[in-house]
């Protein structure tokens, strides 16, 4: 498959999980991705990974908290590459205290990471994508930004701006050549859940088990193309079926 061919693709959090599922697959279809992360080892071994198999990847150091670092991480992307077609948004960090005991840093924190980087993000990819001509922005929320849970308050409250700010930035962009949707996946095995029982969310799951990263991936890749040319402001959820009841 080539749906990217000529594509170029940014993708955060690409070290590790969803984000170096989504870049391997676009790699694998004909596309340049750029991996931003913080984790630097790891992100340049998935770019020599991608690069080893036939593909096109390199990796940039990006603080997605940082405006001046997605300024000069897009800037870096265009200078390689000529352009930027494609941006996922998906670093993030969560929380798992009730709101009582939550504290103010750790809010600020997690806002910053999982809500705020996707408004810089947008921000500074904007020109490079309305000059695509084929501009896709993908940015990961979760079902826990549609739905609560009683705790994760932090959480739940950025995931759901992800999710308004998709939609309004979608109805800015609608003429200018750039269509903005949001992922919201359930519960996926990766590195996220740190020490949660698996067992416990593969209860709460109708369909009895963990998503998978490239799971999620085939979804931001399917909204990436120009397979889902008419899709815009859209929330793609992949959960299982757990928002189903």
């Amino acid at each position: 498959m080539s749906r990217f061919d000529g594509r170029v693709a940014l993708v955060t959090g690409g070290a590790s999980g969803i984000g170096k599922a989504t870049a391997t697959r676009i790699a694998a279809e004909g596309g340049s991705v750029v991996i931003a992360d913080v984790q630097d080892e790891v992100g340049a071994a998935v770019a020599s990974e991608i690069e080893a198999s036939g593909g096109s990847a390199t990796y940039v150091h990006l603080d997605v908290t940082d405006e001046k670092g997605w300024t000069d991480a897009v800037a870096s992307t265009v200078d390689q590459y000529g352009r930027l077609d494609i941006l996922v948004n998906n670093a993030g960090i969560g929380d798992t205290e009730p709101i009582e005991v939550t504290t103010v840093d750790t809010w600020n924190k997690v806002v910053a990471v999982t809500q705020t980087s996707v408004f810089l993000g947008m921000k500074a990819a904007g020109d490079a994508l309305k000059k695509s001509g084929n501009g896709s922005v993908i940015n990961i929320s979760s079902m826990y930004g549609i739905v609560g849970s009683g705790v994760s308050p932090a959480y739940h409250a950025a995931k759901g701006a992800v999710r308004l700010l998709t939609k309004t930035t979608a109805l800015g962009w609608a003429k200018e050549g750039v269509r903005v949707n949001s992922v919201h996946p359930g519960y996926i095995d990766t590195p996220i859940l740190g020490e949660t029982d698996r067992n416990l969310l593969i209860g709460a799951t109708p369909m009895g088990r963990l998503g998978k990263a490239e799971e999620i991936a085939a979804m931001i890749t399917f909204l990436a193309s120009d397979d889902a040319a008419f899709a815009t402001g859209g929330e793609f959820v992949v959960d299982g079926g757990y928002t189903a009841g």
